[in-house]
């Protein structure tokens, strides 16, 4: 199994039962490195040169958090702001990014037709996390899939074991 970095962000993960589910598959398991943003940088002071130095030593990544007033939780969007370091897009430079695997996890509180073009929010899941996944795109990583689990707070323990037991699949195709 590759080596994978789980970039996660939750700012009320002690609300959360589904991305709790989630996360103990990591803790489980010796391939997988579980980063949580919250938890490691609760004052929002990212020790930028630390994590590129960090991210240079797995070959997939896992980005995982909820959706937040329709968008990233402000502390990945920091960590992106300041570990995606520009100087690897100059020419001749050493990309660490480029070519490795990422899945991004999402989970939502809302229903999904609420995320389409006809429902409530007007915008699907896909493009509120756009910012990020532009920036992924930029930094040509393999973007292998996006998984969105919709009402994640009215999940019954028996969903949301599905629901990462399809994600563990994912993982290992």
């Amino acid at each position: 199994m590759k080596k994978t970095l789980v970039v996660f962000a939750h700012p009320y993960l002690e609300h959360s039962n589904s991305n709790a589910e989630l996360i103990n598959f990591y803790v489980r398991h010796q391939h997988f490195t579980l980063r949580d943003l919250y938890e490691e940088y609760p004052n929002f002071h990212i020790a930028a040169f630390r994590e590129r130095k960090r991210i240079r030593n797995y070959e997939r990544f896992i980005f995982q958090f909820p959706l937040i007033w329709f968008g990233t939780p402000p502390l990945l969007k920091l960590w992106i702001d300041e570990v995606f370091d520009r100087d690897w897009l100059k020419e001749g430079e050493y990309n660490p990014l480029e070519g490795k695997e990422v899945y991004i996890l999402v989970t939502t509180g809302g229903k999904e037709r609420s995320f389409s073009k006809e429902g409530t929010y007007k915008f699907t899941v896909e493009e509120l996390i756009s910012g990020l996944i532009v920036s992924l795109n930029v930094f040509k990583v393999n973007i292998k899939n996006i998984k969105i689990v919709y009402e994640a707070n009215k999940l019954s323990k028996k969903e949301i074991i599905a629901h990462k037991k399809q994600f563990v699949e994912l993982l290992n195709q």
